[in-house]
């Protein structure tokens, strides 16, 4: 990284000091942790793995060969496993040879930004974005752009995609179901934006990429269906972390996989892959990825996640809160009832609860709830959350 590029991305994430301060100098960052507290923040598990998942570990962890634990790339068994696994779920054929295996979804997107973008270029992200958006832009040397979507639904708006297309524009990242807001994007919408970056494309005379993060498309509420824009535009990187479906965000497994039909798949995957050796060799551990056909069948208890949702749901909403309904991710957005959200979250922190400040995520005056916490602490919160409402 060029001192010009890093320099710009230091004061990126200074000037960002509303999440990193929030995670590293906040009431919640001193008692993270702490027993009694009800920690909503992130996506962190709060009760026991499942068991499928430490059997899966113990059964791959005894060695078929010396090379078991030797150095890995992507494993053809790996990449076969998900080439099945996304056909099963997209209905699409995609080849093993163009997976590739990563440490999680933020290595995915490092990596395929590095991939097809050069530094100087645009790239579009939608807001309210995961935090981590602009800093990797900007680490890539990149100009983030930024196009805001409307509350409450936060729907994908594609003519103002269209409208902050330019010459400069080489990609745009794509977050379905979004975190933070819970939304799916139609396949009617990903349609409409694949014909605007097909025409970008001829009109800049170079292609404009699309960066899927599909993070939780297997966490999923009543009965909705996902749609990965992989499935509508050919020059789509696919983006997945097994970190959400297993809730188990600390053993990092995911992959990059390119559309069926990509135009250009071989200077692509030639670019991914040397990006993963250039960034200190970026693929997943042996052992993971010796289980990932035994991973891949697993998931935590979506039923469960959903009945978290409709309780805290229909408490909030009771006591006068306003909120949206997720169609899918972790989480539940709910309008501070203080305009400074950061007030707000004062007052549920003097009760014990703990929520992330929409401010973190550009999205002042709402916050985020995680479903992942337990439903003991759902339930013991929903005294504190209406006696903070109360307060203001």
């Amino acid at each position: 990284m060029s001192n010009a590029i890093s320099r710009e991305l230091n004061e990126t994430l200074q000037a960002g000091t509303p999440f990193f301060t929030f995670m590293t100098n906040s009431e919640w960052s001193r008692r993270a942790g702490e027993e009694g507290i009800c920690d909503f923040v992130t996506g962190e598990p709060h009760e026991m793995p499942l068991e499928g998942y430490v059997a899966a570990l113990a059964k791959w962890s005894r060695p078929a060969d010396p090379h078991w634990f030797g150095y890995k790339t992507s494993e053809p068994d790996a990449c076969a496993v998900v080439a099945e696994s996304l056909q099963a779920r997209l209905g699409a054929r995609f080849r093993p040879d163009e997976i590739f295996m990563t440490n999680g979804a933020i290595a995915g997107l490092i990596l395929a930004l590095r991939a097809v973008v050069d530094p100087g270029d645009e790239v579009i992200f939608l807001s309210p974005p995961w935090f981590g958006y602009e800093p990797m832009i900007r680490g890539r040397g990149a100009v983030p752009v930024r196009v805001k979507l409307d509350p409450p639904l936060f729907d994908l708006d594609v003519s103002r995609v269209a409208a902050a297309i330019t010459e400069r524009t080489r990609a745009i990242l794509i977050n379905s179901p979004n975190n933070p807001t819970g939304r799916i994007y139609t396949s009617a919408a990903l349609t409409e934006l694949a014909a605007v970056l097909e025409e970008a494309s001829v009109s800049n005379g170079r292609p404009v990429y699309l960066i899927s993060d599909e993070a939780y498309s297997r966490v999923l509420f009543d009965g909705n269906e996902f749609f990965s824009p992989a499935t509508h535009y050919p020059r789509t990187l696919l983006i997945y972390t097994y970190g959400k479906t297993l809730l188990t965000p600390g053993q990092r497994l995911g992959y990059i996989a390119l559309a069926p039909g990509m135009p250009d798949a071989k200077e692509v995957s030639g670019a991914v892959f040397m990006s993963q050796i250039q960034t200190g060799w970026a693929f997943p551990n042996a052992l993971l990825q010796h289980a990932l056909g035994d991973l891949d069948k697993l998931s935590i208890d979506l039923t469960a996640l959903q009945r978290k949702r409709d309780v805290m749901a229909e408490a909030l909403r009771s006591f006068g809160y306003e909120l949206t309904i997720p169609q899918g991710t972790f989480y539940l957005l709910v309008r501070s009832p203080d305009p400074d959200d950061m007030a707000f979250i004062d007052a549920l922190s003097r009760r014990d609860i703990f929520v992330l400040p929409g401010t973190t995520t550009e999205l002042p005056g709402w916050f985020r709830i995680s479903l992942t916490a337990s439903m003991e602490m759902v339930e013991r919160s929903l005294k504190g959350f209406e006696a903070a409402l109360r307060e203001v």
